[in-house]
């Protein structure tokens, strides 16, 4: 693998010049139901929102982190919120709702030296904050985000473009 120069700029282009989306059609139907899934209204969607920041921060997926905290700065999510997702274990601006959220994306894509990444004493601490309804909901949008998750490091589409079209 070859590196490149931390002094590099970036290119302003995706890896991939052909739209995903353009070359597998039956994508818009899936993409669809996962945001009807995650949209049923069980948990709030800036939960989802930092959640899927995190994710971004993560992975280290420059598009998906810009992508969410543009959604969460138009839905009115205050600068301390936004900025302290990386560094949400020592935060004071976060719910117990929203840590045991962010606690569970962390876990899921973070391997974990005892094999089990989502431990028994995890799963229990986001039930007693959470319903059936929206711990099922905030699973389905962790893996919402892991299915882009792909697109964006493999496809790699340019950061700060539309997000119905980072291909143009």
């Amino acid at each position: 693998m070859e590196a490149r120069l931390i002094t590099a700029e970036v290119p302003m282009a995706p890896r991939m010049a052909d739209d995903p989306a353009e070359l597998v059609p039956e994508l818009a139907a899936v993409s669809a139901a996962l945001f009807k899934v995650t949209g049923n209204g069980s948990i709030p969607r800036s939960t989802i929102s930092l959640i899927q920041l995190r994710a971004g921060q993560i992975v280290g997926s420059t598009y998906l982190t810009v992508l969410h905290t543009g959604f969460l700065r138009k839905a009115g999510e205050s600068e301390e919120r936004i900025t302290s997702v990386a560094s949400w274990q020592d935060s004071p601006y976060f719910t117990v709702a929203e840590r045991a959220a962010l606690a569970l994306v962390e876990a899921v894509l973070t391997p974990s030296a005892d094999g089990e990444r989502v431990s028994d004493e995890l799963y229990a601490q986001a039930a007693e904050v959470y319903e059936p309804q929206a711990l099922a909901t905030l699973m389905f949008a962790i893996g919402q985000v892991n299915f882009f998750i792909a697109v964006a490091l493999i496809a790699k589409p340019v950061p700060g473009r539309s997000f119905t079209d980072p291909w143009n």
